[in-house]
């Protein structure tokens, strides 16, 4: 079986025995390149993966292609279940090194990237990644979401399918298609701010009375969820005044 980093050329990436997403933008993505990538979701380990090639581009252009990710951020940390722009199953280490790579993302972000969403849920379901490295078009298209697990880059990646576009013209063809829709505002519309705004609150520096009384909320939290829910059934139940 032959691993997923081997050198052997495939025209799939599938982050198994045919190559990693990963590899394929780490061999293509050169100094100055101009990117534009579909995703549905973006993971700040994911960028730190590929750091030393993406903060030598010249600019990036993403496209969520799930707005109800941008739509679920919650910058102030009041909702559990919120999605998130940081991968899941990841070990101690990595949780405390977090603040330092959001900060260098976010950073990265604000000087070179371009973030808009599509506004409609379930309305676009591909994914592309498109260099220009300022002498040829490189492109792959497929499944893979910008994440750990999407890139091939986790212990346990998502079997992907993904196409390497090997003719200049389906290169040039899909940057059209992209351009359409970046520029159609009745689609898309511009979120760098709120996942600007996301990223802030996880690498900001809280007060030591804040990290003391969230630490609290989270030990006692099932204890307050269930009190809560007491009290909504006592306010809920009617009690009548029957036999007097």
């Amino acid at each position: 079986m032959t691993s997923p980093t081997t050198t052997t050329p495939h025209g799939i990436k599938d982050n198994r025995q045919r190559g990693r997403v990963a590899d394929f933008l780490q061999a293509k993505v050169s100094a100055n390149s101009r990117l534009s990538i579909v995703s549905a979701y973006f993971t700040i380990y994911a960028y730190e993966a590929l750091s030393q090639q993406l903060d030598s581009i010249d600019s990036l252009q993403f496209l969520f292609g799930e707005p109800r990710f941008i739509a679920s951020l919650d910058p102030d940390k009041t909702d559990k279940k919120a999605f998130k722009m940081e991968d899941e199953g990841l070990t101690l280490s990595n949780r405390l090194q977090q603040k330092d790579m959001a900060r260098r993302c976010a950073a990265w972000i604000a000087s070179k990237v371009e973030i808009r969403s599509v506004r409609e849920s379930n309305l676009l379901h591909g994914k592309l990644y498109h260099i220009d490295d300022g002498h040829r078009e490189h492109a792959l298209m497929g499944s893979s979401n910008f994440t750990q697990r999407g890139l091939g880059l986790s212990d346990m990646p998502n079997i992907e399918l993904n196409m390497v576009i090997d003719s200049d013209r389906d290169r040039t063809e899909l940057k059209t298609w992209f351009d359409e829709l970046w520029h159609n505002t009745a689609l898309v519309e511009d979120v760098k701010a709120q996942v600007l705004d996301y990223l802030a609150q996880l690498y900001v520096d809280h007060s030591p009375e804040f990290i003391y009384f969230k630490t609290l909320f989270h030990v006692f939290e099932s204890y307050l969820a269930g009190q809560l829910e007491q009290a909504e059934s006592f306010d809920n139940t009617a009690i009548t005044a029957t036999g007097i």
